[in-house]
């Protein structure tokens, strides 16, 4: 499917405008109201609805060398986090896009990285004070509350930046009470005291407060903020060691006090809704699922004192395209599919313990651990080669068998591939063998059934063998919850097993990996929310900080190049220090530039406004009421804090407790930007080493101009 068309200028930065291009074909993905692609294979002609960017980039060709580095660092953010992919193809674009104006005004493309790395990290520190704890999420949680009925929800959006009607907002269930009506001291960028009100209820502890603050900031600063660039191979590349002590500019000074933290999410359904970003549905399976592990948790323990962590490893899905999407749920245990020839096994099967074997690779005659050298110098001669293969895995298939009677196993889990041939005749004597099953489902049987794994079926003996497995069908009539490849499902538990599987359904095919996908996203989300105990305000709130922060320090540079000079850079060339100075304005500026266009299309992809360059103006008013006002963070907390805001929270009621809380992950997001600018730097110094020479030529645009298709 051809994606994009564009013009590129074969002597210009090929590789910026190529990233531009791919970025390009991404940006209904940003913010909470996916606009969803059709993907179509030529070949088979079966086509897939995707809404997000690691599904769209595996549907490109992306052979050239840049599209192979923009996969491999969204595949590594989503590989990690599952979530800020949309955001780091974006800011690529954006990014790319604000180095190519740089260059066409001739900034030095040292000075360009060297600029842009700093004010990443500058923004990196400066958005810490967004950050609202997470503690004790389970303290208060209830133990024995189930979860057979999962609530609905509508779709809410970003509050900071949204224009939504009374009918697009959802009541949470713990809302926000009666905020007092608080006071908290902050420093503006002058050192001048403000007052703002606040929005979570104060706590009674303000000293712990301080010190929460302060070991949250260091922590972040520590992790993030003080990388180096890795872009070190260029000739055009050659900072000196001193550059990384960096100082802040005279204006940028600690700005929000420790008092500030008095911010706190400390309830479950609050934060799973604040980071659920719409998708509610998904999020509460998530929510559920981390109640049952908790509900288990406790139940091994004896009680709920010890300090619960959600696993995230032991979470699993199964899709059955198909069903109505009221059939998704959650259950404790393993729920798998197998084919419907196991149906009159699976029935001899139920309502009693079986024994397991667990098996670590393929359950096949010829399959051979890894470093298993075979035996030299024997041969085997036989008139047929085809009798000779069929002897050999009949008589194989036949040992299994009598292995598994031996033991009385009723049940085979095995990680790897199966023998179809092993299969057949374990149906016919009424024993269950399921393949590809995940490690840590092995585990898990491994340590509820005290089974133990093994290599190969020889290896089976009494100690290896578990009991107190229970197999039954996910529904009471099987047959009504065939798939499209005759498979039904099943569902394997045993007592106290960490398990926990949702049951994904759509009656769209097409539609149930985007399904599949986004349950990830929101388990991930409330994963390192919970892991890291800390969340940033949401809904733009951060990226608006970000381009406040580096307009003023845009503007500062401009009206004291000489100090900023002697405060930003040490021990250096009289060129380069003269240089920066110059350039320095115009390359912050270039780079806010990138938030900016982030923050429209945010806000025109909730399709509030007609158009781009409406939302535009619309970040644009506000950000002059930010710089205004002397402290960008003060304003976004005002606007955050008021009851009923006409500013960012536009026709919003006037009950607060309507409003939904909308948070962000932490590191995930700042990862994205930088994995994001460290890509686009990385082309811009390759295409540099490729190119030098033919940048300030005087040129033929007609002939030096191709077409790069998607």
């Amino acid at each position: 499917m051809v994606m994009a068309c564009r013009v590129v200028n074969k002597r210009r930065h090929m590789g910026l405008q190529q990233l531009s291009s791919f970025a390009e074909t991404g940006r209904t993905f940003l913010g909470p109201l996916k606009s969803s692609k059709f993907i179509i294979d030529e070949e088979c002609h079966e086509s897939v609805l995707i809404s997000s960017t690691v599904r769209l980039l595996e549907s490109l060709d992306l052979t050239s060398a840049v599209g192979q580095l923009l996969n491999e660092a969204v595949q590594a953010q989503n590989n990690t986090y599952r979530t800020g992919t949309s955001t780091l193809l974006f800011l690529v674009g954006a990014w790319s896009s604000a180095v190519e104006e740089c260059l066409h005004l001739g900034v030095p493309i040292s000075i360009i990285v060297s600029v842009m790395s700093e004010g990443l990290n500058f923004c990196s520190e400066e958005v810490v004070c967004l950050q609202v704890p997470v503690h004790n999420i389970f303290d208060c949680m209830d133990s024995t509350k189930t979860f057979s009925q999962l609530e609905t929800f509508s779709v809410s959006l970003c509050p900071f930046l949204q224009v939504p009607s009374d009918t697009d907002l959802i009541e949470e269930e713990r809302g926000l009470k009666d905020v007092a009506s608080q006071t908290l001291t902050i420093s503006n960028l002058s050192g001048r005291p403000l007052k703002a009100s606040e929005l979570f209820k104060p706590q009674t502890k303000v000293e712990a407060d301080k010190n929460t603050s302060r070991t949250l900031k260091n922590s972040l600063l520590a992790d993030t903020c003080c990388r180096q660039s890795i872009l070190i191979h260029s000739r055009h590349f050659n900072r000196t060691d001193n550059t990384e002590g960096v100082s802040k500019p005279d204006g940028f000074q600690e700005h929000v006090t420790a008092t500030l933290k008095t911010y706190r999410c400390n309830d479950l359904v609050e934060l799973a809704v604040g980071l659920s970003h719409g998708d509610h549905s998904s999020m509460k399976l998530v929510e559920a699922a981390v109640q049952l592990q908790y509900q288990n948790a406790c139940v091994q323990q004896g009680n709920c004192t010890k300090p619960f962590m959600f696993d995230i490893s032991r979470i699993f899905t199964c899709c059955l395209p198909g069903l109505p999407e009221t059939s998704s749920c959650v259950c404790p245990g393993y729920i798998t599919v197998v084919s419907v020839s196991n149906i009159p096994v699976i029935k001899e099967l139920q309502n009693q313990p079986v024994r397991i074997v667990l098996i670590e690779g393929d359950l096949t005659e010829n399959y051979r651990h890894l470093g298993f050298n075979k035996s030299a110098n024997i041969k085997t001669v036989l008139d047929s080669m085809e009798l000779q293969e069929d002897s050999s895995e009949e008589l194989w298939a036949n040992h299994v068998l009598q292995v598994l009677i031996q033991f009385k196993v009723n049940l085979v889990l095995v990680q790897g591939n199966v023998s179809e041939r092993l299969t057949e005749k374990c149906i016919n004597s009424k024993r269950l063998v399921i393949g590809s099953v995940n490690g840590s489902v092995m585990q898990a049987f491994a340590e509820a059934a005290g089974a133990v794994q093994v290599a190969y079926i020889t290896q089976v003996n009494g100690d290896c063998v578990g009991n107190g497995v229970y197999v039954t069908f996910w529904r009471s009539s099987p047959l009504d919850v065939v798939d499209r490849n005759n498979r039904i499902a099943i569902l394997l538990k045993t007592e106290g097993i960490n398990l926990v599987t949702a049951v994904l359904t759509n009656p769209v095919t097409a539609q149930m990996q985007t399904k599949e996908d986004r349950f990830w996203t929101c388990a991930y989300r409330l994963y390192y929310a919970l892991k890291e105990e800390k969340v940033f305000l949401g809904g733009g709130a951060v990226e608006f900080l970000c381009l406040s922060c580096l307009q003023v320090l845009a503007e500062q540079s401009l009206k004291k190049e000489n100090h900023a000079c002697s405060g930003w850079l040490h021990n250096t060339s009289s060129w380069l220090a003269s240089s920066l100075a110059i350039y320095r304005p115009t390359v912050l500026k270039f780079l806010a530039n990138g938030w900016q266009k982030y923050l429209s299309t945010l806000l025109y992809n909730t399709a509030n406004y007609s158009s781009e360059f409406e939302a535009s103006t619309y970040i644009q008013h506000h950000l002059q009421n930010a710089t205004d006002s002397g402290s960008p963070s003060s304003y976004i907390l005002n606007e955050y804090s008021k009851l009923n805001s006409r500013i960012f929270n536009s026709d919003i009621s006037n009950k607060l407790e309507q409003i939904p809380r909308v948070y962000d992950v932490v590191t995930p997001k700042i990862e994205a930007w930088r994995r994001a600018l460290d890509l686009v730097l990385l082309a811009l110094q390759t295409d540099s080493e490729i190119i030098t020479g033919h940048g300030h030529t005087q040129i033929n645009s007609q002939e030096l101009t191709g077409f790069l298709f998607l």
